[in-house]
């Protein structure tokens, strides 16, 4: 699983370094996607699958099923590491995340996380001001 948070830089074609720790992690690909709260989510092509599962099996009848399949799986790539350990980003995610000169790339659960350094920080502070409800942390600690 990945976990940690690195900064790092968008060059002008749209190419991000991933750090070290996070290259096995996507080294047989991986599909680039609108996340939550303005960032990118990075799902190795394994995850992947298992996303798009979920996502055919939620209601064609309803709106909100509609908008957000339509919000996630449209602004979907597929890429894979270049010899220099980067990958490419497309401008219309890039628009989207606010991607330009510092990166904050970040490991989550399945997946890995691109921010800008203004909106990790604005996240990160969010839940620090307002931690997750005691209920959702029952099992978290031992």
């Amino acid at each position: 699983m990945p976990f940690g948070e690195y900064p790092y830089t968008i060059d002008d074609k749209g190419r991000v370094v991933l750090p070290p720790p996070f290259r096995e992690f996507v080294e047989d690909g991986m599909i680039l996607t609108r996340g939550m709260e303005g960032c990118l989510y990075v799902f190795p092509l394994a995850s992947w699958r298992r996303v798009e599962e979920q996502l055919e099996g939620l209601p064609l009848t309803d709106a909100d099923s509609r908008a957000f399949v339509r919000f996630f799986y449209s602004g979907a790539n597929k890429a894979r590491l270049d010899n220099q350990s980067r990958v490419s980003v497309p401008q219309p995610l890039r628009s989207f995340a606010g991607l330009e000169g510092e990166v904050i790339v970040a490991g989550a659960p399945g997946r890995l996380e691109l921010w800008s350094p203004e909106r990790w920080e604005a996240a990160i502070t969010a839940v620090q001001n307002h931690p997750p409800k005691p209920e959702l942390l029952i099992n978290f600690v031992a």
